[in-house]
C-alpha cells in the first residue's frame, strides 16, 4: 500500500508538470513563472523550495537526539524567509530581473561582479546534488533497489516535470508537495507518533529533561544555524528566484512572511516528532532513520505512504527548485561572461533567450546533478563549500548593494575576492565543517567592502538613477480572471 502511493505520487508530479507545460509560453514563463504567482501559489512554492530533506529528514533526527531544541535548524531558516520577506523581497521584484548577479551588474554598473554567478551556479547544483542523494535513499528502501538506480528514478522524474513547463510546472508541483507535507507533517505524522509514545504526558516519563530543554544543542551550534542558515537563504539564487515570481512587491513581502511562519511550525513539529521517535526508539543506529522508521513501523498502512510521500515532496521540491536556478544562472550569467557576450537583458530581455535554449540548459544540468549524486559519496563537504563561500564571499557585497547607495562596484568585487580567499584560506586551519571560515570570510568582507567603497569614487550617477527607475517602476503585468483564480 505505501509502495502504491508513492508510485501514484511519482506519476501525479508528472501530470502536474504537463499543466504546467500549458503555461510556459516564454523563456520568462519557464524561469518565472511569468511574474504572475499570486498570495496562495508564492507561499507554497516558497515553502516548499526550502523545506528540503535537511528540514523535514533532518530536523526530525535533531528533534530524536536533541528534543525540541532540534527545531533551531529549520527555525534558522524561516528566520532567513521572514527577513528576506519583509527587507528585501519587495525591492529586489520591482527590479524585474532572473539571477542575483544581474542585481549586482544594475547596482554597481562593472563587469567584475559577474565572477558571483560561478560560486551561485556550484551552490545551486550541489543542492541538487544533495537533494537528489536524499530522496533517493528513501526509493533505495521503499522499491528495494541500488542506489544507482534510486538516483536515476528520483532524477528521471524531477528533470522531466521541470523540463515540461520550468517555474510554472515546478511551482503546480510544490502547491502538491505542500499539501502533501501539511498533511503528512502536521495531520498525519505528529499527532500519531504522539499517540504512539502516550501523549505529551507519555515524553515526560520516558525522555529525560535535557529533551524539553531549547539550548540542549548548544549554543554555539545553535548561532552557527542561524549564521549559515538564516545569512544563506537571504542571498541565495534559489530563493530569490521564487521573489522574482511573485505578482507584487506585496505579495512577496506578506506571502513570504506566511512562509516563514509555516516553516517554523513546521521545524517545531519535526523536533516533536523526534521526540515521540526517541521515546518509541531509544536506539537508532543513524538519528536519520527516525522518520522513515517511524512512518513504516508505527503509523498505519496507507498513512505512513502518505508520510514517506511527505518526506520525498520536501526533498524533490527543494530538487526541482535549484535546478532551475542552476540552469538560470548558467544561462542568464555563466556562459555569456565566460564567453565575453553581453548579458541577456543587455540584448533585449528575451529575445534570445528561446525556451528551447532554456530547456537544453536545464537538462543538462540534470544530468550533470545525476551524475554526480551517482558518483560523489560525501556531497556534505562540496556544499559546505559552495555554502561558505555564498555566505562568507557574496553576502556582504549583495546586500551591500541593497542597502548602502555609497557601495561601490570596487568595493563588492573587492570584498567578494577577498572574503572567498579568507573563507577558502581557513579551511585547512579550522576545518572544512568549522564554524571560522564563514565568521573571517565576512568579517574581511564587511572591512573591504566599506573600506574600498569609501576610498573610491561613488558609483556614477547614470548607474544610479538607472538602478532607482527600477525600484520606482510599477508593476506593469496585468493578470487575467483565470490566473487570479489559481493564486
Amino acid at each position: 500500500m505505501n509502495l502504491a502511493i508513492i508510485l501514484l505520487y511519482l506519476v501525479a508530479l508528472i501530470f502536474c508538470g504537463y499543466m504546467g507545460k500549458r503555461r510556459a509560453k516564454n523563456a520568462e514563463d519557464f524561469r518565472v513563472a511569468g511574474r504572475r504567482l499570486g498570495p496562495l501559489l508564492y507561499t507554497g512554492t516558497m515553502s516548499a523550495v526550502v523545506l528540503g530533506g535537511a528540514s523535514t529528514v533532518g530536523g526530525v533526527g535533531l528533534g530524536y537526539t536533541y528534543g525540541l531544541s532540534g527545531m533551531w535548524l529549520v527555525v534558522a531558516i524561516a528566520t532567513g524567509v521572514v527577513l528576506l520577506s519583509l527587507i528585501f523581497a519587495p525591492i529586489i521584484s520591482k527590479l524585474k530581473i532572473y539571477t542575483v548577479s544581474q542585481m549586482l551588474s544594475l547596482r554597481y554598473g562593472v563587469r567584475a561582479t559577474q565572477v558571483s554567478s560561478i560560486v551561485m551556479l556550484g551552490y545551486t547544483l550541489m543542492i541538487t546534488v544533495t537533494s537528489t542523494a536524499a530522496y533517493a535513499s528513501i526509493f533505495r528502501v521503499m522499491f528495494d533497489i541500488d542506489r544507482f538506480w534510486a538516483i536515476l528514478l528520483g532524477s528521471l522524474v524531477v528533470i522531466g516535470y521541470s523540463l515540461l513547463g520550468g517555474m510554472w510546472s515546478i511551482t503546480l508541483t510544490d502547491m502538491m508537495q505542500f499539501a502533501i507535507m501539511t498533511v503528512g507533517i502536521f495531520l498525519l505524522m505528529l499527532p500519531l507518533s504522539l499517540s504512539q509514545a502516550g501523549g505529551w504526558d507519555g515524553l515526560t516519563e520516558r525522555l529525560s529533561p535535557e529533551y524539553f530543554s531549547l539550548d540542549t544543542m548548544g549554543t554555539n551550534s545553535i548561532i552557527t544555524m542561524f549564521v549559515i542558515y538564516t545569512l544563506g537563504i537571504l542571498v541565495g539564487q534559489d530563493i530569490w528566484q521564487r521573489v522574482f515570481s511573485a505578482r507584487s512587491p506585496e505579495v512577496a513581502r506578506w506571502g513570504g512572511t506566511g512562509a516563514g511562519v509555516y516553516i517554523g511550525l513546521y521545524g517545531i513539529a519535526g523536533a516533536v516528532i523526534g521526540m515521540a521517535a526517541a521515546a518509541l526508539l531509544p536506539v537508532l543506529e543513524s538519528q536519520d532513520d527516525a522518520f522513515a522508521t517511524v512512518a513504516q513501523n508505527y503509523l498505519p498502512t496507507g498513512v505512513g505512504g502518505v508520510v514517506l510521500a511527505a518526506g520525498v515532496a520536501a526533498m524533490m521540491s527543494t530538487a526541482s527548485g535549484a535546478l532551475i536556478a542552476s540552469a538560470t544562472v548558467a544561462r542568464v550569467d555563466v556562459i555569456p561572461f565566460l564567453t565575453g557576450r553581453p548579458a541577456l537583458e543587455e540584448e533585449g530581455g528575451d529575445s534570445g533567450a528561446t525556451l528551447a535554449t532554456d530547456r537544453i540548459y536545464l537538462l543538462i544540468l540534470g544530468l550533470v546533478a545525476t551524475v554526480l549524486a551517482i558518483f560523489l559519496t560525501d556531497t556534505v563537504t562540496s556544499l559546505t563549500i559552495a555554502y561558505d563561500i555564498l555566505v562568507g564571499g557574496l553576502m556582504v557585497a549583495i546586500l551591500g548593494g541593497l542597502l548602502w547607495r555609497r557601495g561601490t562596484g570596487a568595493g563588492a568585487a573587492a570584498s567578494m575576492l577577498v572574503g572567498s580567499v579568507v573563507t577558502l584560506a581557513s579551511m585547512p586551519i579550522f576545518g572544512v565543517l568549522a564554524n571560522e571560515p564563514i565568521y573571517y570570510g565576512l568579517a574581511s568582507s564587511l572591512v573591504v567592502y566599506v573600506a574600498v567603497s569609501l576610498l573610491t569614487k561613488p558609483t556614477s550617477s547614470e548607474v544610479m538613477n538607472a538602478w532607482d527607475a527600477r525600484l520606482q517602476q510599477r508593476h506593469q503585468h496585468s493578470v487575467r480572471p483565470s490566473q487570479r483564480a489559481l493564486s
